[in-house]
């Protein structure tokens, strides 16, 4: 079944309508839906390594526009879907501490870090547009942290394509449990933002909904 399914992914793949879907499912991704888009993109990375850059920056800008619409969502949107949105992705325990790191100065240094971590990122496009970051600072800091996410796997296939389609046609079952680890470790990780222990180092600590909804 697994095969099967892998077999007809990478046909769908090499589609000529394939770069419209991943720009989609990245889009989606950066405002709401809980997936990332990494396995898309490997999967047509896959099926035509010489494009594996391309469809890296296809699947940046497209990520970079949604999260255009997360932010959207938490500046003007939050009291009518930003909240519903992070309680289904049960991420609302992690907006106190998020909204806290992208306050002041050190919002986009925090939003650059996030793409070297599973964290998901629509919780960073939701609470940066909860805390007013300004705009352009946002689409920077995106730009550069959505690149450190895709630019590196697009690389990564583009330079050793065969050896890494090799490998997971032997190993698929792994490859897949890797993937959804990787999905789950993003939520795990975002849900231990909202489980700091005060500490005199960390002053987002103590953050909770009520201190950020008041100072918002």
């Amino acid at each position: 079944m697994l095969r099967r399914l892998y077999a007809w992914t990478m046909a769908k793949a090499a589609d000529r309508r394939a770069e419209w879907w991943l720009a989609l499912f990245a889009f989606v991704e950066a405002s709401f839906f809980p997936v990332p888009p990494h396995a898309v993109l490997g999967v047509m990375c896959l099926s035509q390594p010489k494009k594996a850059v391309r469809f890296a920056i296809i699947t940046t800008l497209a990520s970079v526009a949604g999260g255009l619409l997360g932010y959207t969502i938490g500046h003007f949107l939050f009291a009518s879907i930003g909240e519903q949105l992070l309680s289904a992705l049960h991420l609302t325990n992690s907006f106190p501490y998020a909204a806290c790191k992208l306050r002041g100065d050190t919002g986009f240094l925090a939003i650059i870090l996030k793409g070297a971590t599973p964290i998901p990122f629509k919780l960073i496009t939701i609470t940066a547009g909860f805390v007013g970051m300004p705009i352009g600072k946002f689409v920077l800091a995106s730009l550069i942290s959505r690149s450190i996410s895709f630019l590196i796997v697009g690389i990564l296939f583009r330079l050793f394509g065969a050896p890494i389609k090799a490998w997971i046609d032997k190993y698929l079952g792994l490859a897949v449990a890797g993937f959804l680890l990787l999905v789950v470790g993003g939520f795990v990780a975002a849900a231990m933002l909202g489980s700091h222990k005060s500490t005199a180092a960390d002053p987002c600590s103590n953050a909770t909904m009520s201190s950020i909804t008041q100072s918002a």
